[in-house]
């Protein structure tokens, strides 16, 4: 007789603490304790089940057999063509040759069908037979300790699925979690159930993080392997941005404003194109808040990245144009082959296109995927004179 005293405050803990269903313990209880009697006390052959009372703290044995007849198993004891040795879940043996061939009949896990139906009347074949066991107090030491290590992994095996269920529902979301250790640039982050792994690659430059520390992180991949499961997370990645205004606007949470592109430099600048599905919204305003107060917020977040937020147009040439903010753009001209605009800016308008070692221009491109190149007025005009002077050179020449 087992004590469920500790056993069962110990389910009710693993079930509230670290969401493991209650029956998957005791099923991995029965589990072990069904290989801990047919270790010692268990026949080749046998299907064996425990069954544990938690009222009373009972274990019952028992063993199962399966209703067979001549059509279903070999009644000989022929073991020409077999290749394995006998197995009790298996259905069919495969013999040297290749074929399959019906399973030899074993006593201890088959029963006849005339023998089944004096136990049970109108019992079919391939049904189950019940047979009561003797009670084992006493296991064994090794027994037991194989029983232990059974429920251990057995648990460790459900906290994992536990977890990848719930991480793997989250993935593509913000997690909070407090900062556990920094390890050769890598950053470990206690999320509760799970440690996520900020790596090196996806942290903002510029960032440092104080053990105990609590941040948010971008869940980006959940990865499962042999050492257990990884959470990987970033700081740098564009989406985090965009979960970022999800939670501080409602309306992008609703739907009604919809992020159609970011583009990101982390730590330094960020470009967002935004649209309003209801005409009676301001898109650009919703992400912006009352006196910037939600932009601010995420700024403040990402320890003072610039974020310029722009409205998106399904024509690109006002869509570019409004990339290029706060510079204001004179004129475009597309080149559909190569995926290219040619954009002319006055010459005090130059360097706010271009922005801080082509910080601008750079980010414009990656929000519209198109190539930008940014000439002035200026320039302009004295490149068609030199083409001119050049045609005319050509012309002389001819």
């Amino acid at each position: 007789m087992i004590d469920l005293k500790s056993l069962k405050s110990a389910l009710e803990q693993l079930e509230e603490e670290r969401n493991i269903p209650k029956e998957k313990i005791i099923g991995a209880i029965e589990d072990a304790l069904t290989a801990a009697y047919k270790k010692d006390y268990g026949k080749k052959g046998q299907i064996i089940r425990a069954k544990l009372d938690f009222d009373s703290g009972a274990t019952e044995f028992n063993q199962v057999k399966i209703v067979v007849d001549e059509s279903t198993v070999r009644m000989d004891n022929d073991n020409e063509g077999e290749s394995e040795e006998f197995n009790p879940t298996a259905q069919v043996v495969i013999g040297e040759d290749g074929e399959e061939i019906k399973p030899r009949f074993n006593e201890e896990h088959h029963i006849l069908l005339e023998d089944a139906r004096k136990i049970k009347k109108g019992v079919e074949l391939g049904e189950e037979i019940i047979f009561p066991l003797e009670t084992k107090d006493d296991y064994g030491r090794i027994a037991a300790q194989t029983a232990k290590q059974v429920i251990i992994q057995r648990i460790r095996e459900a906290e994992k699925s536990s977890v990848l269920d719930e991480y793997q529902g989250k993935e593509g979301e913000i997690v909070s979690g407090k900062v556990q250790k920094v390890e050769r640039g890598n950053v470990f982050i206690d999320l509760g159930r799970a440690t996520g792994l900020l790596s090196y690659e996806d942290q903002v430059p510029g960032e440092f993080y104080r053990q105990g520390e609590r941040i948010r992180a971008y869940l980006y991949r959940v990865d499962e392997g042999p050492k257990g499961i990884t959470l990987r997370l970033s700081r740098s990645h564009p989406q985090f941005i965009t979960e970022l205004f999800k939670v501080e606007a409602p309306e992008i949470q609703a739907g009604t404003v919809e992020i159609k592109a970011t583009a990101r430099e982390a730590g330094a600048r960020s470009k967002i194109a935004v649209i309003s599905n209801d005409p009676n919204i301001d898109a650009v305003g919703s992400c912006v808040g009352q006196k910037g107060a939600r932009v601010s917020t995420i700024i403040n977040e990402l320890g003072g990245e610039k974020i310029d937020i722009i409205e998106w147009s399904e024509k690109i040439e006002t869509f570019i144009i409004n990339s290029l903010s706060p510079a204001k753009v004179n004129k475009v001209d597309l080149e559909e082959e190569t995926k290219t605009a040619r954009i002319e800016v006055n010459p005090d308008q130059f360097s706010l296109a271009v922005g801080k070692g082509g910080q601008n221009a750079r980010l414009a491109a990656k929000l519209t995927g198109w190539k930008i190149d940014i000439t002035t007025i200026e320039s302009a005009s004295k490149l068609e004179e030199e083409i001119a002077e050049v045609e005319e050179v050509v012309d002389e020449g001819e």
